[in-house]
């Protein structure tokens, strides 16, 4: 399947995280932009939470990279 799929699995180094920047960013932003600042009362919470932070960040904030419009519009502009 990876072959097909042009899907190819890296193994970082261990203790070389700047090997994989883009875990390691998300895994920054979760911890200081929400993990730290709320008070849980289950998993159960922690996981509702975070399936609509990951929403939200991946569809509906403006993103200055896509010249400050959501990933939402620029799939659709791009379909």
């Amino acid at each position: 399947m990876g072959s097909k799929a042009q899907i190819h699995i890296h193994h970082i180094k261990p203790g070389k995280p700047q090997q994989n920047t883009y875990v390691e960013r998300f895994n920054r932003t979760v911890r200081y932009e929400w993990l730290s600042q709320h008070f849980w009362e289950n998993i159960n919470a922690v996981q509702v939470f975070a399936t609509e932070w990951m929403y939200k960040y991946n569809y509906q904030r403006p993103n200055m990279a896509l010249g400050g419009i959501t990933p939402k519009q620029r799939l659709i502009m791009a379909a």
